[in-house]
Parts: C-alpha cells; sequence; structure tokens
C-alpha cells in the first residue's frame, strides 16, 4: 500500500518516459491511496496532454476509462477538518503551494502522522521533497542518463 501523487497516477494512464516505472511500483506496492482531489488533477494533466498535443483523441479517451477503472480500485482521503488543520501549516514550514499541501496533509492523515518510511510515490520534486522531509519513504523517477558523446 502507498500514497500516490497525480504526477505518478497520469503515467499509468497514458504511456509517458515514467510508465514502466510506474507500473514497477504498482506492481510492488499495491494498493494505491491518493487524496479525494486526486481525479481533478489527473483529468486536468489529461486535457493538458490533449490540448499540447502529446496524447491524441483516442489516448485522452482511453486513459479516462483507466482512470475510472484505477478509481474503482483505490482509496480516497476525504477533505476532512484534520487534512485542512495540517495543510494549513504545510506551506510555511515546506514550501509547498495549496494543492500541494492538501495532498501532502492527505498522506499525513492516511499515516495517522506517523509516515516514518511509509511509500509515497510522486514525480513532482517540492511534493517529494516536503514528503522526504516528513519521513516519507520516496518512490520517484529518475531519467536515464543518456550515454556521453565522444
Amino acid at each position: 500500500m502507498a500514497f500516490w501523487d497525480s504526477s505518478a497516477i497520469v503515467p499509468l494512464l497514458c504511456r509517458q518516459a515514467e510508465t514502466s516505472t510506474v507500473r514497477q511500483y504498482w506492481r510492488r506496492l499495491g494498493r494505491i491511496i491518493v487524496w479525494w482531489g486526486t481525479p481533478v488533477e489527473v483529468q486536468s494533466a489529461l486535457a493538458r496532454l490533449k490540448r499540447d498535443g502529446e496524447i491524441t483523441e483516442k489516448e485522452y479517451d482511453q486513459a479516462l476509462k483507466k482512470l475510472e477503472a484505477l478509481r474503482d480500485s483505490w482509496s480516497e482521503i476525504t477533505p476532512t477538518m484534520r487534512v485542512r488543520d495540517i495543510a494549513e501549516a504545510l506551506p510555511s514550514t515546506n514550501n509547498v503551494r495549496a494543492a500541494d499541501a492538501l495532498q501532502l496533509a492527505a498522506a499525513l492523515v492516511w499515516t495517522n502522522e506517523k509516515p516514518r518510511n511509509k511509500p509515497f510515490v510522486c514525480f513532482d520534486k517540492i511534493l517529494t521533497a516536503a514528503a522526504r522531509a516528513q519521513g516519507f519513504a520516496i518512490y520517484e523517477y529518475t531519467r536515464p542518463r543518456q550515454a556521453k558523446k565522444s
């Protein structure tokens, strides 16, 4: 079981550089935990990919279908007062914006505020740094190094 940021969910739904990595994480970590706003973030990211021509209309439609199937299997942390209370403190102490603060707060609620080495799958550098500072075990994407030209 692991908490997943939308930056790691999108490559599960459409082909990207990170897709093989996230599939490995999914097989290894099992059940996906997300925050309540993840479906909105994911649909926004998919719409941007389509708008920017990075995915086709057909790929977009397929990704939305995969999202619906994935939603049936994941667990969501709902927008409770505790999530909001934790999120309010995070921007000043962890250099995160509002959505990332809510995301990290939801992950902290999932762990009963004891994140020590709990898996957190994320490809966003700022959110990854904040989650690492809280004590989560980070599963991120590292771009392959290109061979040096001789």
